[in-house]
């Protein structure tokens, strides 16, 4: 079972010392999913970050990333949640049992609300 939300990122490097050309790169950032229903929530990423498949507080968000990475991040955006079948169906049993939370009638509705389209499955 795995799942991983991806982003890409833009960071600067700073530095007193040295001179950098370019000083600013794009990667991608890949960050485990928790496992669906864990005990410490951590799990509910999505519900803290995502809606609609964007970020929901970008400025915020780089600051997690800046934590990540060591670097100034210049920007971040969501590009989509990577997750196996069993990922997948472990997540949707998750939120169906707690899907009053969500102020929602079932699972698929959260996760159209909170991924919108950025979920890709992989066999």
């Amino acid at each position: 079972m795995e799942g991983t939300y991806v982003f890409r990122v833009r960071f600067r490097l700073d530095s007193e010392t040295v001179e950098t050309d370019p000083d600013e790169f794009e990667t991608v950032v890949r960050y485990p999913a928790p496992e669906p229903g864990d005990d410490a929530g951590e799990w509910r990423f999505f519900e803290e970050w995502l809606w609609r498949g964007e970020l929901t507080d970008d400025r915020r968000f780089r600051a997690v990333v800046e934590e990540w990475l060591s670097v100034t991040v210049v920007s971040v955006r969501f590009s989509e949640l990577v997750a196996d079948g069993a990922y997948l169906d472990a997540w949707t049993d998750a939120v169906a049992a707690e899907v009053d939370r969500y102020n929602a009638d079932s699972a698929r509705e959260v996760r159209h609300n909170h991924l919108g389209s950025s979920l890709r499955v992989l066999d």
